[in-house]
């Protein structure tokens, strides 16, 4: 039994080496749809996101994606775009993950391939088979 009475939620930068490792797991040809995709970690989405995404509180956003991918776009960039970016946002992640009856790593890899996925519009069949890959 493991004693949670010494531990601690895990940091942002523990959350970034969580989601490095979750990326860097998932099958190649899904990674290379992005690009050279940067993970941003924060604790919650900023307000201007929460309007957008039309939140009712800051808790309701685990991760984000935007971008454009490789099968979307270009190759090179634009002048003026930004790069491929995913945030996940560590406190809903950490709310959702003590409710719920999965590992904190399964949690981020899950976030990660469905934010990715979902602007690639993959199914959810297609992000269940590729998070099944990296079990």
């Amino acid at each position: 039994m493991t004693d949670w009475s010494s531990l601690q939620a895990p940091s942002l930068d523990d959350f970034d080496a969580m989601a490095r490792v979750a990326f860097d797991a998932l099958p190649r040809a899904f990674r290379q749809l992005c690009g050279d995709v940067i993970i941003r970690v924060e604790d919650f989405p900023d307000d201007e996101t929460l309007k957008e995404m039309e939140c009712e509180t800051p808790f309701d956003l685990l991760g984000l994606f935007r971008g454009i991918g490789l099968a979307q776009g270009e190759a090179m960039m634009q002048t003026g775009q930004f790069p491929n970016m995913v945030w996940l946002y560590r406190r809903p992640i950490l709310d959702y993950w003590a409710e719920h009856e999965e590992t904190l790593g399964h949690l981020v890899t899950h976030v990660l391939v469905h934010e990715i996925g979902h602007h690639f519009g993959l199914s959810d069949e297609d992000m269940d088979a590729i998070e099944a890959s990296v079990s």
